[in-house]
C-alpha cells in the first residue's frame, strides 16, 4: 500500500469497503423486492410509529425515510424525493459509484472511470438530512403544515 492509502491497483480502502458494501445493499434489496412481490401483503410488516414523533410531535431526522423508500420502489422518485431526499441522493450517488467501480474493476483499469469516495458526499447527505428536518419541523410549528 503507497502512502496515500491507495492499493497498487489504484483503489483505496474506503473504495473497497463502499463496494462490497454497496453490493451487499443491492443484493438484500433485490431480494427484499422479490419476496415482497412474491409474498404481496402477507410480507407487508406494520412499524412501529417513530418514538421521538411520538412524544414530542415533532419529525425526528429521520421521518419520512421509509415512506421514501416505498415510492423509491414504486419508480415515483419525485414524490420519494418529497418524503426524505436522502434516499434519492444515495440511490443516485451509490448507483454511479457502483456501476462506475464496477466498469473500471472489470476492465481491469482500461477504463479508469471509477468514482472515488470523497468526504463531501457524507456531507452532502447529512445537510440533506438535516435540512429536510428543518424544513418539515418549521412548516410544522410556523405553518401548522404537516408534510408527513
Amino acid at each position: 500500500m503507497t502512502q496515500s492509502g491507495k492499493r497498487e491497483n489504484g483503489i483505496t480502502v474506503e473504495d473497497q469497503v463502499f463496494f462490497v458494501a454497496g453490493w451487499i445493499c443491492v443484493a438484500v434489496a433485490v431480494a427484499g423486492m422479490i419476496l415482497w412481490k412474491v409474498k404481496g401483503d402477507a410480507f407487508s410488516v406494520s412499524l412501529p410509529q417513530c418514538m421521538i414523533h411520538a412524544v414530542t410531535g415533532l419529525y425526528c431526522p429521520g421521518c419520512g425515510g421509509t415512506r421514501a423508500l416505498v415510492a423509491f420502489f414504486h419508480g415515483q422518485f419525485l414524490k420519494s424525493f418529497f418524503y426524505h431526499p436522502i434516499v434519492v441522493y444515495t440511490a443516485a450517488v451509490g448507483g454511479c459509484f457502483l456501476v462506475s467501480q464496477t466498469v473500471e474493476r472489470v476492465s481491469r483499469r482500461r477504463f479508469q472511470i471509477g468514482m472515488h469516495f470523497r468526504p463531501v458526499y457524507l456531507w452532502i447527505a447529512l445537510i440533506l438530512v438535516v435540512g429536510n428536518c428543518l424544513v418539515k419541523n418549521i412548516a410544522l410549528l410556523c405553518f401548522h403544515v404537516r408534510l408527513l
